[in-house]
């Protein structure tokens, strides 16, 4: 069977016959593993979305009520404490590293798993993988981004885009990944509504994986992925703004095949993901 990255390559955006929804039924893709039109904002809220955005790669302790100040006193933007509150914890999904009363919101009725990885000695692939989301933004409008990673590797193994953080969708990415690469020992996710929701939580344990989640407040517990998007969008996502959701599927496409094949870490003594992942499945065969 056809890798996902390969049937990716063969859906046609303007198809004659089969439409992409057809044609991605006929490759087992997930509509949510090509794209969705872009959701959009007004173009004051979507130009505020893209400093915060900027501003907390560099200060991620910033939480809604400094990101105000920052905008307001520092910025000089006129804008309200619930537009910016509204922005940052409800549509970017952001929430500071440090513990408080402003983090991202869950659901108290959905169960929280007990955080597993501290002190834990990572020393193969396929022992831990770790999955956040990400805001995405475009010329005109935004994206929510979702990965897995591998953390031994640094791998990432499945990724989409979609318009909406949706518990299902990111549960469809992890099928992708286990499809593909088979299943972790443990599985890390933050406290966000997607992760601690039935649909997922109960996908993940009912695999035989073990869940874990970061404790409330602490971006920090998952921070090999965080240093993924920090990558990304430095590397890629602001430097070559994208004009339309196909378009933007296609650099990312491309960004991930260069992250894991090509670009040398230096936490990695150097090497590539690929070329750490595969080597250390070869040894333990």
């Amino acid at each position: 069977m056809r890798s996902l990255s390969e049937r990716r390559q063969l859906v046609e955006g303007e198809h004659q016959e089969l439409s992409l929804v057809q044609q991605c039924i006929l490759l087992s893709i997930h509509r949510s593993g090509w794209y969705y039109e872009p959701k959009g904002e007004s173009a004051l809220n979507e130009e505020l979305m893209r400093l915060m955005d900027e501003h907390y790669l560099e200060y991620p302790c910033k939480g809604a009520t400094r990101m105000h100040t920052w905008l307001t006193l520092d910025k000089g933007y006129e804008v309200s404490r619930n537009r910016i509150d509204r922005l940052y914890y409800k549509v970017m999904g952001l929430r500071a590293i440090l513990p408080g009363p402003h983090t991202s919101k869950r659901c108290k009725a959905h169960t929280v798993y007990p955080y597993l990885l501290r002190d834990l000695e990572i020393v193969r692939p396929n022992q831990v993988w770790a999955t956040d989301i990400t805001y995405i933004p475009m010329a005109k409008g935004f994206m929510y981004l979702v990965a897995i990673i591998d953390l031994f590797s640094r791998k990432i193994l499945s990724w989409s885009l979609s318009n909406t953080m949706e518990a299902n969708w990111c549960k469809e990415v992890v099928e992708q990944a286990i499809a593909e690469y088979g299943k972790p020992a443990i599985f890390n996710t933050d406290q966000g509504a997607q992760f601690t929701s039935e649909v997922f939580s109960q996908y993940i344990v009912g695999q035989g994986i073990r869940l874990s989640m970061d404790g409330k407040g602490r971006a920090t517990d998952n921070a090999f992925i965080e240093r993924f998007w920090r990558s990304l969008k430095y590397e890629h996502i602001y430097l070559y703004p994208k004009q339309d959701a196909v378009e933007l599927f296609k650099g990312i496409e491309q960004y991930m095949r260069w992250y894991n094949e090509v670009r040398r870490h230096s936490s990695l003594d150097q090497r590539r993901p690929n070329e750490v992942y595969e080597q250390a499945l070869k040894m333990a065969a």
